[in-house]
């Protein structure tokens, strides 16, 4: 895990690999090259993670000197594909995974992105032909930023770093502001909140011929990697549990290669327990002590220590708690949204930063998360509404009724919401005609009554704009929803993990987007994913014996959440309003002042539910003023 900076044309400069240099706190290596298109850039900040001697140094050369390869992220499989090209003859000098992927590269060409398993962004200079080759891991689980202006196009880890290029204006994209504002969606287009600031989008590279391209044309980028169709795959329960166990055992096993203390972060869901609980046993027998980091509260509501106190005494984990103050929320709020580079979409993103920030405090340099699980198994609560109309599109109506009454059990959902949810009577014989379609024109926002965002970024909802743009199914099942979740939800929680984690110098492992598991519980049918008013079954059952009774039998689902209701009408009252009109003076023409106020005041004085709104409205103005960004 690194930063990484490459540029062509321009003035090279340090300062755009130095910037993030909290990435990459072991090494530091900056290289430039001459071609026809102007000086290319090679710069990385490295932290060592596997071979941590010098020789893991970048840029990184072969031996005649031709390939130059900066990468961030790791190849898990390095040891059998460091095997396979020693059999073909291909001799090593170091014991790094990056050599591996050069000479993958060196061996392969772009083929060899097909045989990695792991999480990149990388790319590689052939100074002999004038080729760089970059590419991004399929999920994008690394990131990967450029700005390709006139004179000079430069690519990065974070938007930092190109943000500093010549020509480059700090201004607002409306587009993306108003999904970031209308439903916090970010990271699922190939723009940024910043105008002009784009990125390498998952499962894509990109060759640039630097004999004919030059910067500010068009960049070649194309998709090298695609998500296998939903529920192509048939199979029984017991058939899909046990196929489940053996890629869920082999993704932990092999996301455990490192050279240094791994850990890993512990909610006490379902989750983050599996994969503690898996990693006790591929301990077991060693000397080796799992460290796991949880975030707890006071507040009963959203505290987890009962279940993380039951996964670490059935497990050999050493367990370490950190307790989030509300009176740090604000205060800290400018620095994790440097570090962000964007708005993020609620306080809970301080939750995760605490927890990274005490597994610093302990020497650990890999946490292994729990994200991915959720998006590939439909495991959030909101998955039960299109759980629910798909049932009564087949006509399975025995079927919908259990999961009714379970939602009832398990959740205390009741009968009423859950009819109304699905908008029935109303939609009731459409419904059962197999017809109901999502709405194309989404409901109107008083508070964002603005003429500034135009007629069509409100012509459709940000999430439908996504499918349609993406050539996405309809999302009317688990399956359809899971492909969407993977381009819209996914890239969101990856971003806020990789600038939370690299904040704290630490690289964040994600055992459930191992490719081969992703592909297996997409494939699958909706059976698998959901039955009853149970979530993620396959994975119940195929890691029954795995966890502790109590953590497999949850229902319920938190998270690293925070008390976000009880910290803004109580400590945080003040602030929060105060934060609101911080916004509204840097970004006035965005918002109706008077609807934007009275949200924030109705939510507050406890008129109105608090959800995720009132944060995006302050941070928006926290982000303004750490770029220096207004309307």
């Amino acid at each position: 895990m690194c930063g990484i900076w490459f540029s062509i044309g321009g003035a090279p400069d340090p300062k755009f690999i130095d910037v993030v240099a909290h990435r990459g706190p072991d090494g530091r290596g900056w290289q430039v090259f001459e071609s026809p298109a102007g000086p290319v850039a090679l710069g990385h900040r490295r932290l060592s993670i596997i071979d941590v001697s010098d020789a893991g140094l970048q840029p990184m050369a072969d031996a005649t000197g031709r390939y130059h390869l900066i990468f961030n992220g790791e190849i898990y499989n390095y040891v059998e594909i460091k095997a396979e090209l020693e059999s073909n003859g291909v001799r090593f000098h170091s014991h790094s995974d990056s050599e591996v992927l050069l000479q993958a590269y060196i061996q392969w060409g772009e083929e060899c992105l097909n045989r990695f398993l792991g999480m990149f962004a990388f790319a590689i200079w052939d100074a002999r032909d004038k080729i760089l080759f970059a590419a991004r891991d399929r999920f994008g689980i690394k990131p990967l930023y450029f700005h390709n202006g006139r004179d000079i196009a430069g690519f990065g880890s974070e938007i930092k770093q190109v943000l500093e290029l010549p020509g480059l204006e700090r201004r607002l994209n409306l587009a993306r502001t108003y999904d970031y504002l209308y439903s916090g969606l970010t990271d699922h287009a190939s723009d940024t909140m910043f105008l002009g600031v784009d990125h390498v989008r998952p499962g894509e590279c990109l060759t640039l011929d630097l004999q004919t391209w030059r910067p500010g044309q068009s960049l070649p980028i194309r998709r090298w990697y695609r998500l296998p169709e939903s529920g192509s795959l048939r199979m029984s329960e017991g058939e899909a549990a046990q196929r489940f166990r053996e890629l869920f055992e082999s993704a932990v096993q092999i996301h455990l290669r490192s050279d240094v203390k791994i850990g890993s972060c512990l909610s006490g869901g379902l989750d983050s327990s599996a994969i503690v609980a898996q990693i006790d046993r591929e301990l077991a027998g060693t000397d080796v002590r799992l460290n796991t980091v949880s975030a707890c509260f006071d507040d009963r509501a959203v505290d987890e220590r009962p279940f993380i106190d039951t996964v670490v005494r059935a497990t050999n984990a050493i367990s370490h708690k950190t307790f989030p103050n509300y009176a740090d929320v604000l205060d800290a709020a400018a620095k994790i949204t440097w570090h962000q580079d964007e708005p993020y979409g609620s306080s809970s993103i301080f939750a995760q930063w605490c927890v990274f920030q005490e597994a610093h405090s302990q020497g650990i340099k890999v946490m292994l998360d729990g994200q991915g699980a959720d998006e590939i198994l439909g495991g959030y609560h909101g998955s039960f509404f299109y759980h629910f109309r798909g049932l009564a599109r087949e006509g399975r109506y025995g079927e919908l009724l259990r999961g009714m009454i379970e939602r009832r059990i398990y959740n205390g959902v009741g009968f009423a919401d859950q009819i109304k949810l699905l908008d029935w009577p109303r939609n009731a014989a459409r419904l059962l005609r197999a017809r109901a379609k999502p709405a194309s024109a989404p409901p109107t926002i008083d508070w964002l009554g603005s003429d500034v965002w135009g007629s069509e970024l409100r012509r459709i909802s940000p999430f439908d704009a996504l499918v349609a743009r993406e050539g996405l199914p309809q999302v009317n099942s688990i399956g359809s929803l899971c492909l969407a979740s993977m381009t819209s939800n996914l890239p969101m929680l990856l971003h806020w993990e990789d600038r939370n984690s690299m904040a704290h110098s630490i690289e964040a492992r994600v055992p459930f987007l191992d490719h081969r598991l992703v592909e297996f519980c997409i494939g699958i049918g909706d059976q698998h994913k959901i039955k009853g008013g149970e979530t993620k079954r396959v994975m119940r059952r195929a890691l029954g014996d795995v966890l502790p009774p109590q953590i497999a039998k949850r229902r319920d689902k938190i998270g690293f959440a925070a008390p976000e209701q009880t910290w803004y009408r109580g400590p945080l009252r003040e602030a929060m309003l105060a934060g609101v009109e911080e916004t509204l003076s840097r970004f006035g023409p965005l918002f109706d002042a008077t609807e934007t106020r009275r949200l924030a005041r109705e939510m507050l004085d406890g008129t109105r539910p608090v959800d995720f709104t009132i944060w995006r409205i302050v941070n928006l103005g926290i982000w303004g003023k750490t770029f220096g960004l207004a309307a």
